[in-house]
């Protein structure tokens, strides 16, 4: 690894993070680190975070959320600077705290953070028997777990996540054996394969993003599943047919967009699990679920984020 990457810095506030990481998505990222130091000062097995975790951890002495996007050498610094200093005063003229909300760019090795943060993922357990394993590590598994073989590269998902951890006990409660199950913006495939261990006849996972769609894939063949398509695509475009229960652990305004789209790929009394909501944008996406014909069934809490279980009716 000798390559080089523009690094675009924001510091921000927890409730921040997901609109300021939906800029970096927005974009050709190629990679995003999150340092949510709610997430992180209350974890008892070290410091681990959203996509990537990073070896400045707390360099803010967890008083402030760092939110990092990586971008090709080939794309002009004062270009990705300007852009993001854009998007967020957007953010800020639409009312959304960012805290300091200072933005830098600047050249980094590839080194210094495309394998630093593999030092803090280990071993996890979700719920009463998923175990998230990263493929580097030794695990195990007891009896009745049932163990995930993870290697997330650049794609979003490594299970450590609040929005992540909700949307596998959700799973957990409502996969059953005949299940077809879409799950939409995949990214690593985390959902997809624990959906699949969990009994589920069919899954899709789709993701717009070419880097996420090749993890996702890889971490299928990793756990050996014949069960799992994985497709590249725009959201619910390429979902052919009707499943059982769809899952979307992504912003709260694009869930908000694709429900009517679920509507439509969802058999009535169907499951549709909506995560990756902070807890400000809660009433927005219950109330778009109410009045488009869908039943909320339970809502799950972590931290500042929320994740909504509906019924289709």
């Amino acid at each position: 690894m000798n390559g080089r990457w523009y690094e675009v810095k924001v510091v921000t506030k927890s409730e921040a993070i997901e609109p300021i990481s939906g800029i970096f998505y927005g974009m050709d990222v190629k990679g995003v680190s999150v340092e949510d130091p709610n997430d992180i000062l209350n974890r008892e097995q070290g410091p681990l975070t959203w996509d990537f975790a990073d070896i400045n951890i707390l360099e803010y002495g967890g008083k402030a959320a760092v939110v990092r996007g990586y971008f090709n050498e080939t794309e002009s610094g004062e270009e990705l600077l300007a852009y993001v200093k854009d998007k967020i005063q957007e953010l800020i003229d639409m009312g959304i705290d960012v805290g300091e909300g200072a933005v830098t760019c600047q050249l980094v090795k590839e080194e210094d953070w495309a394998n630093n943060w593999k030092k803090y993922y280990k071993p996890t357990k979700i719920g009463d028997r998923i175990v998230i394993k990263p493929v580097w590590e030794e695990y195990e598994a007891a009896e009745n777990e049932l163990l995930i073989e993870l290697d997330p590269g650049m794609a979003f998902g490594t299970g450590t996540h609040e929005t992540t951890r909700m949307c596998i006990l959700a799973l957990e409660k409502y996969v059953k054996a005949d299940t077809t199950v879409f799950d939409i913006g995949t990214g690593s495939g985390i959902l997809a394969i624990a959906a699949a261990k969990m009994g589920a006849n069919h899954v899709v996972g789709v993701d717009l993003d070419p880097v996420a769609v090749d993890s996702a894939k890889e971490n299928v063949a990793l756990n050996n599943l014949n069960n799992i398509e994985i497709l590249e695509g725009n959201l619910m475009d390429v979902v052919e047919g009707k499943g059982d229960l769809i899952i979307a652990n992504i912003l709260a305004e694009i869930i908000v967009i694709l429900v009517d789209q679920v509507k439509d790929c969802l058999k009535k009394g169907g499951i549709f699990i909506a995560s990756g909501i902070i807890k400000d944008r809660e009433n927005m996406v219950a109330e778009k679920l109410k009045n488009s014909g869908f039943a909320i069934k339970e809502t799950l809490y972590d931290g500042e984020w929320v994740c909504i279980v509906s019924e289709y009716l």
